[in-house]
This record gives C-alpha cells, structure tokens and sequence, in this order.
C-alpha cells in the first residue's frame, strides 16, 4: 500500500507546548505514524508519514485543539517508508533563527497563493530571495531568484543585514521549501523596517502541486527533507540521491565523478574524508549490505 507523507506547521502561541508531547508522540505511535513533529512556544512544525487511515486520525487529533483548528498540511506519497520512527521533540523554535525580533505570532508578511506568485516575481521591481540553503538552491529555484549562499537558516540575518537595504528595496518576495521559513524571515524583514514584505503561501511545495509544468516559472527539483531527496512538479519522486556520508543530495553526474564513491563520499565531501571517516564508511556500508541479504 501507498503510504501518505504530510508536512505542516503553524506558528501560534502554544504555552503547554511541553504539555503536549506524550500525548502526541503516544497518538502517533497507536497509528503507526513515523516522521518527526517538533513543538515549542510560538508553534508547531512536522513532517509524518503512515497509511491513509493513521494520517487522517493524527490530522484530526491536532485540529481538536482550537489553536490548530485551521491546520493546514501538504500531501504526498512514497512507496517506502521515509522514516525509521516516530519523534516529537521540543524545542526553543520551531525553525532555527535565532532573532527573537521574529516572531510571526505577531507580525508577519503578506502571503501570495501559487496562483499570483508568477505575476509578483515577473515584476522587475520585486526582489526574489530564496531563503534555503546553498545546497538548496543548487539543484532548483525560481527564475530570477537570489541565492544568499547561506550554509544555515541562522545565516539568513547577516545575508539581510549586509546585503539588503528598506530604503532602496521596496519590494521583496521570497520562498523556501514549505513556507516557514520564508514566513519567519519576513517578520524578520518587517522587524528591519522592510514595508513591502511578500513570502509564498505553502512554499515551492504547495507550488509544485497546483502549478502545471507548462504555467511554471519552477527550474529544476525541490530539495526535501526525507528519504525521497528531492520532488518534481505534482510532488513526483525526484532524479537525486543522497551522500550517505555527508547528506548532500547527489545526481547522476555527480556520481559519475572519481570523486564518488557509493557509501564512502562525493565530490562534496571528499576533500574531508580522513582515514578514520573512510572505515568508518565502510563499516557502514558492510552492514548495510550485510542486513540487505539477510
């Protein structure tokens, strides 16, 4: 059977946030739902998976909280399980920042459906930032978009303090996976003094799913933060792999580099690959074979 991925997250006030962890995390587990939900004080942040009956139950016990009510998920499926268990963790934020002044419980942008963001980005007086990071970008962005080369989501306010101006940039959209982050980084932008702050409503991914190929201004895949590596517009599976070694999404021709090697490292981290790093891999690598043919 297909399994149903969801992700979500809502910034609002969750003051027993610590309150709700056992109960989620035990409703989680009778369902049979893996993933990982984080909670904490200004909202909460997730990514699950499980058969469709198990998704639709977990989606109705969070809306019961009146906070919730109004969650909103994206949908997609896998042929495998894309999560090895179930955690739900707590924490300061629900996406690293680390600028109090940021808080979208109080202020934040103007969200833009998928239907309008073309129009917003094709207007040359509109600054497009993608807000993920570097590695990110590398393998999909929308047309005309900056890319800070951030390593981090924690980078994004020195990229904003050095590089951005209220007085010479009018008008700044941006975007990122899901809609998060972009949606903490404009309350962040408005906290700077910023006016016309814009962020797409449900990221590229809500973007993917309603924007035909032929309507896109969408270029390449969309990194994704599972087992599926990376997705393709109708949230289709994605063309990449992942470096078992250092996590950075791989494709074909990266593979075909003398700098790859299946389970040991890739053109991105073979220049740190000590000697200790490389058996480790191969340990690695002989018991997953091992498990494989068991």
């Amino acid at each position: 059977m297909t399994l149903v991925v969801v992700t979500f997250y809502k910034f609002v006030p969750l003051e027993d946030y610590v309150d709700q962890q056992a109960p989620i995390l035990a409703y989680c587990q009778q369902q049979g739902i893996k993933g990982t939900i984080l909670l904490a004080q200004e909202g909460i942040n997730g990514t699950i998976a499980g058969y469709r009956q198990g998704i639709e139950a977990i989606l109705s016990f969070l809306r019961c909280d009146p906070r919730l009510a109004d969650l909103e998920v994206k949908e997609s499926v896998a042929e495998s399980p894309p999560f090895e268990r179930m955690k739900v963790k707590l924490k300061q934020e629900i996406v690293t920042f680390g600028q109090p002044e940021a808080n979208p419980t109080q202020q934040v942008g103007t969200y833009v459906n998928p239907q309008d963001w073309n129009q917003l980005i094709s207007d040359p007086d509109v600054v497009v930032i993608d807000t993920r990071n570097d590695y990110e970008v590398a393998i999909g962005t929308f047309k005309r978009a900056i890319n800070p080369k951030t390593d981090s989501f924690r980078e994004f306010p020195s990229y904003v303090d050095s590089c951005l101006d209220p007085k010479h940039h009018k008008k700044i959209a941006m975007f990122c996976t899901g809609g998060i982050r972009c949606e903490k980084a404009s309350s962040y932008l408005i906290s700077k003094g910023f006016e016309e702050v814009y962020h797409l409503k449900g990221g590229i991914l809500k973007y993917l799913e309603e924007i035909t190929p032929e309507n896109s201004l969408w270029e390449g895949e969309c990194f994704v933060f599972d087992e599926r590596i990376a997705v393709k517009h109708n949230l289709e599976l994605g063309s990449y792999d992942m470096c078992s070694s250092c996590g950075h999404p791989i494709s074909d021709l990266d593979k075909q580099s003398s700098h790859y090697e299946e389970g040991i490292c890739c053109p991105y981290c073979v220049d740190d690959l000590t000697p200790e790093k490389r058996m480790r891999q191969q340990e690695k690598q002989r018991q997953k074979k091992l498990t494989v043919n068991s």
